[in-house]
């Protein structure tokens, strides 16, 4: 535990030299500068500058060339949808400096957040996909346009993680189950215009100011809306409060319900690539099961 802890913190130590400089060149001095804990893939501070603003920003020992740019254009992507997104202060290839937000939990505004959410939702986007690749987490996203969602959900977002799961674990190979989904477009529900996503939409990357929902942390792209629902649901249950303000709003297919799991397999997949062997083992329990639905 001692040694894990000092790794972490020469970590810190390293993202703060690689960043600071820079930062400094962009906004002024820096007066102070303080550790936050949480997050498992970016590291995280609040910084105060000289001149009295306050930062929250965010760090990795080796970020992916332009994740944090690319981030940052999703924000701006959100920005005209009625959920409170962070203003960008500065992005660069070492950080991503936004507004500082004192936030707290979400759950009391569940009504606002569904509401709000279907109106983003419903910005639309051109095409599935998006103008420009971007990221989840630090593994790329190709959001190379395709004609229906079919096709680019299971091209651009299933394929490329199965093929790395495949490649790391000599047991799992989901190729063939993934032939099968490409024979079964009933599963994807009736055909829907593009939605404006968030993209990440965990119940981790929500919270709430001065009575609003706020929403952060996106991987955004144009996509079918009930994945936005199906992430909120991953990994606490989801509200039925939210699910009846954005019915109310904009009325949800039948059987959406059902289709969670189907858009579940992508964030599990990342996750399988990302942290191993339990969630690989979730993944194939997951698609077998979507491809057993009727």
């Amino acid at each position: 535990m001692r040694a894990r802890v000092r790794r972490l913190a020469r970590s810190r130590t390293l993202a703060r030299v690689n960043w600071r400089a820079e930062l400094e060149t962009t906004l002024g001095r820096v007066e102070r500068i303080d550790p936050i804990h949480g997050g498992s893939i970016n590291i995280v501070w609040r910084v105060e500058l000289a001149d009295s603003r306050i930062l929250f920003l965010k760090t990795h020992a080796s970020p992916p060339t332009g994740m944090y740019p690319a981030e940052a254009a999703g924000l701006t992507w959100l920005r005209p949808g009625p959920l409170r997104v962070p203003h960008v202060v500065a992005a660069a290839d070492a950080f991503l400096a936004l507004e500082w937000i004192d936030l707290s939990s979400t759950r009391a505004h569940d009504e606002e957040l569904g509401r709000g959410l279907a109106q983003l939702h419903a910005l639309g986007a051109p095409a599935f996909g998006l103008d420009r690749d971007n990221f989840l987490a630090t593994l790329a996203q190709d959001n190379t346009p395709a004609p229906d969602i079919q096709t680019f959900y299971i091209e651009r977002r299933l394929a490329p993680l199965f093929e790395m799961m495949r490649l790391a674990s000599d047991s799992t190979d989901l190729r063939p189950q993934l032939d099968k989904l490409r024979s079964r477009p009933e599963l994807f529900g009736p055909p829907e215009p593009p939605a404006r996503l968030h993209g990440d939409l965990w119940s981790g990357n929500v919270g709430a100011c001065g009575g609003e929902p706020v929403i952060f942390d996106p991987a955004v792209y144009g996509g079918h809306r009930e994945i936005d629902l199906a992430m909120l649901a991953l990994f606490a249950p989801l509200s039925e409060r939210l699910v009846a303000a954005y019915h109310e709003a904009t009325p949800l297919a039948a059987e959406w319900r059902q289709r969670t799991r189907l858009w579940q397999l992508y964030p599990l997949a990342a996750h399988a690539v990302m942290f191993g062997d339990s969630y690989i083992a979730r993944t194939a329990v997951t698609l077998d099961a979507v491809l057993a639905s009727r």
